[in-house]
């Protein structure tokens, strides 16, 4: 994939957010202005009430995410660590994991979390990548708050502490079920979003369950099918219609995150230039040539060189303009990834 060179970059290790900012709403905030192809910056996030105008809509992802990463221990007492991402279709006591150290495992093995040997899993087959997992009874996402911690992405290098259990939620958190955080979400404030309210800015809110492809390289096979990961949304009828009357009026659209553009376009019938209520599963992938109309603007973080969420944001603004900001973001020792500083393409 030679086209995907085009979004290739070198990040210094120190340019990677190890921790969040001290505050929500401080970190440093990239302004990119995609008609006149221009950026500039503002020192914290919460400045982007000052490109803001009454009448925005900002559609924030109010997922939250579940605690699913599981140390479980063997008979032996050797620990493997896993990543629960998701039940069979056909069987709610079969979980789909990413399992490390999984060569030392024999099919049919019992494992447990550590400290809690009433939660019994059987190693019960593997694949390329993912391996399963059945339980003795039915895992509810309280369970994994009692055994599990909060999986913070592989690329910091580091476990969880109790800090993480709050800052790796956005205070829109509401739903279950997401291995990662829509992290777009995470610079908001209480204090920041009635600020907003108060200015005039509607808040709409939409459901993606953001799954643990969001880390994953993107495959040949996958640039080939157009196709990504599956994740399921939900975009209510009170959202879609407060999205159709802003549409109509000609007020702006801001999709809060990657996740929630990924709802918006899959949901949005270009045709009818309406949104839809939806209640599904998106494999949708988009990358630059597409065509984007459901938002007028976006507000995300600095991602992964190569990832399907750089393409989505270079989809959505002249993929030159990104890198350019990119580049300026290097330059300027801006944080990147889930705990990094932030972006607002409009």
């Amino acid at each position: 994939m030679d086209f995907l060179n085009e979004f290739d970059f070198h990040l210094p290790e120190e340019q990677i957010a190890r921790f969040p900012a001290k505050n929500r709403d401080e970190s440093r905030l990239l302004l990119v202005d995609r008609a006149n192809e221009t950026f500039k910056e503002a020192p914290f996030f919460r400045d982007i009430r000052n490109w803001l105008k009454p009448g925005d809509v900002l559609v924030y992802n109010e997922t939250k995410v579940s605690y699913r990463r599981v140390y479980l221990q063997v008979e032996s007492g050797r620990i493997h660590e896993a990543i629960f991402l998701d039940t069979l279709e056909d069987n709610a006591n079969i979980w789909s994991c990413i399992l490390k150290n999984r060569a030392k495992l024999r099919l049919g093995e019992n494992l447990w979390p550590v400290g809690f040997k009433e939660f019994p899993f059987v190693y019960e087959s593997k694949d390329n990548e993912l391996s399963l997992l059945r339980s003795e009874r039915t895992i509810t996402d309280l369970d994994f708050e009692v055994f599990g911690t909060i999986p913070i992405p592989p690329y910091l290098k580091r476990k969880a502490i109790e800090d993480d259990k709050f800052r790796y939620q956005t205070i829109f958190a509401k739903k279950s079920g997401s291995v990662a955080a829509p992290t777009a979400g995470l610079h908001f404030t209480d204090s920041l979003k009635l600020e907003l309210i108060q200015l005039g800015i509607q808040f709409v809110p939409v459901n993606l369950q953001v799954g643990y492809g969001t880390f994953r390289p993107l495959t040949t096979e996958q640039w080939q099918t157009k196709t990504l990961h599956k994740e399921r949304y939900e975009i209510t009828d009170e959202s879609a219609s407060q999205l159709n009357s802003a549409k109509k009026e000609g007020r702006r659209i801001i999709a809060v995150g990657t996740t929630s553009l990924r709802v918006l376009e899959t949901v949005f019938d270009s045709q009818q230039q309406k949104f839809k209520v939806g209640l599904g599963q998106t494999d949708i992938f988009l990358s630059p040539g597409d065509n984007i109309e459901s938002v007028h603007g976006l507000i995300t973080n600095f991602h992964l060189p190569k990832s399907s969420l750089l393409l989505l944001v270079s989809a959505f603004a002249n993929s030159r303009l990104v890198m350019n900001a990119y580049q300026y973001a290097l330059q300027n020792q801006f944080r990147f990834y889930s705990y990094g500083d932030s972006m607002f393409l409009f």
